[in-house]
């Protein structure tokens, strides 16, 4: 007999159009929604969507995420409202609580005004400049929109009320082929009679300074608004006011404004009246079919912090410390202000010797600065830049305290997603880091650093970082519209610019593990949220980047032109990050392989079997170049480095088992031999501890991941760091910045092996998409005494956590209704066990309990993590560093444990380590060594 299901004990919750939560810009936006439920059985086998109250759609269908809309394309200015319910077989649950969305202007005809340009303010050097329009608003008001977009930045106004609170509007895209643009609700802000709308626009993206060579105006030289102002009256009436030849322009206050450089502002500044014409700009200059709506979130504030500590520098000068490297800008109260006071306020994200160290900013000045009116109190703050910083720097005025400092946290107002925790606090501090790099440089694009002259879309960065973002936040319309400007600025050959938006221009070369964005990036965003539209919208673009990554090989070997390669390998010397231990040639013929193979499986979820097997054969095809160029038949790659086995290893480019269980073996005795010290750059670094884990050596991957010496991802936490660095090294040891001209202290990248915590350390991972169905299977390392993830899937929030008690193993899954996962307890002994939605809770022998075998060889004495740390003490009491022992032990590893003291003595430290390791050997064997040459 069938169980019976209470629809009481079900309810629809979290119902959203696409990925945005404001306006629509697509006429038939996708629904999904998340089911609560009690009912352990529930199922559910149907859907129903109401829209606006009477029209009702009914699909037999267990999809709950992205399905196709299943009524009427929506026109422009459309308000709509949507309400689901669920059947699991006949039992149906109550309606959702309504969802509601607005269309913004979806054709180019929606749109009667026209972008316009002051003519005789804002020029390059002059000050921002305010383009204002008066107006008349009649009795009766029932709705006002307001739609705008500039070139450049702008905040708007109307009657002096600032409108919206998005910062850093219109954001940037690919100006030539996209530009998006904001609708606002008004309605509140006017009166009857008069009425001035007004916008202050900024250089921005668009004019200001870009890129490290020194070029601004990239887009043009020339600020526009383009403004569509709706008000509808409740008898019907519509007025619309758009930009036009009736618009005045004037100069704002503000008389200098750069993202790099920083924004000057005079309070004294009294506006004039508008007098200064403006031009409207021809169709051909400024053509409306490029404008969209968003599909990722805005930027906004999304934090306020307070000063911890404010401080003199060695020289005299006042800092101010914010505990934290954040992205934004400082807001300073000024008490008692004079009439031409100036206030300075420069940014940098460390100190060096004490001072502001401002050496990695390069040429961005990232200042901002004030001339004061006279007034009991002032609130200053910046509106047309931003800056990556911990430290500032004031001068201009005395007795500052920190409640008169704020930093003003900004960007992309992503939806936190994922949380990780565990019993080791500098590694749950590194997780928290990788957080607060991702939140600093998603800021509408995802950037590679927010302080120096560069703040770019780097390609390379996202491909290797998108899956820990995925997890940390919703970053799903976020990425979505970046890969637009992707497909946008891709050059027509297929190859893929190294920065998104491209400022860099045709003339840059295609360059493997950059360009590998274009197919990387949708294949992480349909994995991890579901998404089959995204592989749909960019096929294409992916599909002309392997075509133009194919046809720079010979012989199937990418083995020439200019590569970026394993970028910045902590072996690379500070001035050439190019020089890593990997050859280019092994890490592009690699990447393309794994590109042809994303193509492949892409073009097999479209249904496109032609293509599938096309791609497929590629890949094949390129596989095999590989081996025959770079691999021995007994599994050594050319190059011996980390990075060459991992990327061999994960990306499944050895034929044989056999040559497979040597890669990660000699993988495992590179790690073993470099001291547990990272080796890999930007290619390797991501898929170092997936390798070691599936390899075999998941505990060789907790010791990489757990050591704290540099080069690792523990280091930078030891020594105060707050967010990811860009260099393994960005300061040294001894306090001072790394010598090499591109240092940074914020950046996303290193972070990438944040992915594997969740999916390995904490034992949570997608195994369909969408975590339709989830793989639980934690490996944790003995150090560990429990750990934690947790992720908002788009079905709704799963749960890892684990501890261990007693020599008791306890884990407790959470498996959000709609989903299922498959259980797999450490120890490898079980089959993994599959359960459905709800919590579920086991017990079994802590694997760590066991007792341990006897250490006998030198590989095993270092594979023992306590006795490694004991041998590396008693070697430094002697003079030996940790590094320095593991290296020369490489050659010993099959050694007998015995037989050390004597190699030590007549082999590797010419008659120095003898002492050392009689000693270690006595205390691990208890056994005295044999006789030797001393």
């Amino acid at each position: 007999m069938s169980p019976k299901h209470e629809a009481a004990n079900t309810s629809v919750v979290g119902v959203r159009f696409e990925y945005v939560d404001e306006v629509l810009g697509v006429s038939e936006p996708r629904l999904s929604w998340q089911v609560g439920t009690d009912d352990p059985g529930w199922r559910q086998t149907a859907y129903e969507i109401e829209r606006d109250g009477d029209t009702v759609e009914r699909v037999a269908s267990e999809a709950q995420v992205l399905v196709p809309w299943p009524f009427e394309p929506l026109g422009s200015r459309t308000r709509v409202r949507v309400r689901i319910r669920v059947a699991c077989g006949g039992q149906w649950s109550d309606w959702s609580d309504p969802a509601t969305a607005e269309t913004g202007l979806l054709r180019p005809e929606d749109w009667t005004a026209r972008f316009i340009t002051p003519r005789d303010h804002g020029a390059l050097d002059a000050p921002a400049p305010e383009l204002l329009r008066t107006f008349t608003v009649r009795p009766g008001v029932a709705s006002a929109r307001l739609y705008a977009t500039a070139h450049g930045l702008y905040t708007a106004s109307l009657n002096a009320s600032r409108i919206g609170d998005q910062v850093l509007a219109p954001g940037w895209t690919s100006y030539r082929h996209r530009l998006r643009y904001q609708t606002y609700d008004v309605t509140g802000l006017l009166r009857e009679g008069e009425n001035t709308l007004a916008a202050v626009l900024g250089n921005g993206w668009y004019r200001g300074y870009l890129g490290w060579w020194g070029a601004r105006a990239h887009y043009g030289d020339r600020l526009a608004l383009l403004a569509q102002l709706e008000i509808r009256y409740r008898d019907g009436t519509v007025d619309v006011i758009g930009t036009d030849e009736d618009w005045r322009a004037r100069d704002s206050a503000i008389l200098a404004d750069d993202l790099y450089n920083g924004q000057r502002t005079d309070l004294r500044h009294a506006p004039g009246a508008a007098t200064g014409k403006v031009e409207v700009l021809s169709t051909r200059e400024a053509p409306l079919d490029r404008l969209v709506a968003p599909v990722g979130p805005p930027v906004r504030v999304t934090e306020v912090l307070p000063a911890v500590e404010v401080l003199q520098s060695p020289s005299g000068r006042t800092l101010v410390d914010f505990g934290q490297n954040v992205v934004g800008w400082v807001r300073l109260r000024v008490r008692g202000a004079t009439g031409g006071q100036e206030v300075t306020v420069r940014h940098a994200e460390v100190l060096e010797d004490g001072e502001l160290c401002t050496r990695p900013l390069r040429t961005a000045d990232a200042t901002d600065s004030y001339l004061l009116t006279e007034a009991d109190e002032l609130i200053l703050e910046p509106s047309f830049t931003f800056h990556g910083f911990r430290y500032a720097e004031i001068t201009g005025m005395t007795g500052l305290r920190p409640e008169d400092l704020q930093a003003v946290v900004t960007g992309s107002e992503l939806r936190r997603t994922g949380w990780f925790s565990c019993s080791d606090p500098e590694l749950t501090q590194f997780h928290e880091n990788v957080v607060r790099s991702t939140l600093g440089n998603f800021l509408d694009v995802p950037t590679d650093c927010p302080q120096r002259d560069e703040r770019m879309g780097w390609t390379g960065d996202i491909q290797i970082f998108a899956p820990t973002a995925a997890f940390l936040f919703d970053t799903a319309g976020f990425l979505s519209n970046w890969l637009r400007d992707l497909t946008a600025d891709q050059h027509a050959d297929g190859a893929v610019p190294w920065v998104i938006p491209d400022v860099l221009g045709t003339e840059v070369p295609a360059a493997a593990a950059w360009g590998d964005a274009a197919a990387v990036v949708p294949w992480v965003l349909h994995e991890r949220y579901g998404d089959v539209g995204v592989l749909e919208r960019q096929y294409a673009s992916a599909r002309a980047w392997v075509d133009k990554a194919a046809s720079l090989t010979t012989g199937g070997v990418w083995a020439e032109g200019f590569q970026f390669g394993d970028w910045l390998d902590p072996a690379a010397p500070p001035d050439d990050p190019f020089a890593a231990r990997t050859p280019p040639d092994v890490v592009a013929t690699a990447c393309l392989a794994r590109c042809a193979d994303l193509v492949a499986r892409t073009a097999r979820v479209l249904s496109r079997t032609e293509d599938a097997a096309t791609y497929a054969t590629l890949a094949n095809r390129t596989r095999q170049a590989f081996t025959r160029a770079f691999v021995t038949e007994a599994g050594r790659i050319l190059g011996d480095s980390p990075t060459a086995y991992a990327i061999a290893l994960e990306w499944d480019l050895l034929p044989t088992a056999g040559q497979r269980t040597a890669a990660g073996d000699r993988l495992a005795d590179l790690v073993r031999t470099n001291g547990f010290h990272i080796a890999t750059g930007f290619v390797g670094t991501p898929l170092m501890t997936d390798a070691l884990t599936n390899a075999g050596h998941p505990e060789l991957a907790h010791r990489l991941l757990l050591s704290k010496t540099c080069p690792s991802w523990l280091y930078p936490v030891t020594m105060g760091a707050t967010s990811v660095w860009e260099r393994w090294d960005s300061m040294l040891p001894d306090g001072t910045v790394n010598p090499g001209q591109m240092t940074s202290f914020n950046h996303y990248a290193l972070g990438a092996v944040a992915d594997w915590m969740h999916r390995t350390v904490a034992g949570l991972a997608p195994a369909e998409p969408g975590y339709r169905r989830i793989t639980v299977r934690p490996q944790p390392p003995g150090t560990l005494t429990h750990a934690s993830a947790r992720h908002l899937t788009p079905y709704g929030e799963a749960s890892v956590s684990w501890r261990r008690a007693d020599g008791r193993f306890h884990l407790e899954v959470v498996v959000p209704p709609g989903a299922s996962a498959s259980v797999y307890l450490p120890g490898g002994e079980h089959s993994p066990e599959s359960v459905s939605h709800g919590t579920s809770r086991w017990a079994t022998d802590d694997p760590d309990a066991r007792e341990r075998s006897r250490v006998t060889t030198v590989r095993e004495l270092i594979d023992d993590r306590a006795h490694w740390d004991e041998a590396v003490r008693i070697f430094a009491e002697h003079g030996v560093p940790a590094t320095a022992l593991a290296h020369r032990l490489e050659p010993f590893l099959n050694v007998p444990l015995h037989r050390l003291p004597a190699l030590m003595n007549s082999v590797i430290f010419a008659g120095k380590g003898h002492r050392a390791a009689t000693e270690l050997n006595e205390r691990i064997t208890n056994e005295p060594p044999p006789d030797s040459d001393r």
